[in-house]
């Protein structure tokens, strides 16, 4: 596992390049309340941020993603 999970981008994509395993990724709190901190002020769009991130993620090569925002993203993959 991964933490904290956006600061290290490279790790997971040079783990991912490593080795042939799961990788976990934890999105963890502090990253969660910047972004929700940014859309309660109004500077960013909350859902596009919180999705951006979450690709990001995954793309770097996590193929689990922990965070807070699982059952926000969960609504937005089901809707």
């Amino acid at each position: 596992m991964v933490k904290p999970a956006v600061a290290y981008l490279d790790i997971i994509k040079s783990l991912r390049e490593e080795f042939d395993l799961p990788i976990a990724a934890y999105h963890v709190s502090g990253e969660y309340a910047m972004i929700k901190a940014a859309a309660a002020n109004g500077w960013i769009d909350e859902e596009r941020v919180m999705q951006e991130t979450l690709l990001s993620i995954h793309r770097a090569g996590a193929d689990i993603i922990i965070t807070y925002f699982a059952k926000e993203m969960a609504r937005l993959l089901n809707s």
